[in-house]
């Protein structure tokens, strides 16, 4: 374990940006795994414990070992990712008071829908 001085700071950025997460999980619009995967850095520098915990997830471990050891995210995610902004860009047009808040809101979700689509997917080879 590392012996900074900011590592309870790391730990709570860890449990933190983990518990937004999670609450992505069940809130539409609040994105997961951006969320999991800063609790997974921060938690390398203040908690190897919930380290080891993430890494070890059934559903989340194969996406932060992807992120960590390639930059890499699955064609899953991505088209679940796209499809969830998606589906908030037609609500947000829908409610939003003013067109231009709406396309604001739009843009960025279209930036951020390049940049993903942009990362490289894992290795077909990888095991587990």
């Amino acid at each position: 374990m590392t012996t900074n001085r900011f590592r309870w700071a790391w730990w709570l950025l860890a449990y933190v940006s983990l518990g937004l997460g999670l609450l992505g999980v069940v809130l539409p619009g609040l994105p997961t795994v951006p969320f999991v995967l800063l609790s997974a850095y921060a938690a390398a520098r203040g908690s190897q414990r919930l380290h080891r915990r993430l890494l070890a997830h059934r559903v989340f471990g194969p996406m932060i070992v992807d992120w960590q050891a390639h930059g890499a995210v699955s064609r899953r995610a991505k088209r679940l990712a796209t499809l969830a902004m998606t589906g908030c860009g037609l609500i947000m047009w829908w409610t939003a008071p003013r067109p231009w808040m709406a396309l604001l809101g739009i843009a960025c979700m279209a930036i951020v829908a390049t940049w993903l689509w942009l990362r490289p997917e894992p290795p077909a080879d990888r095991t587990g």
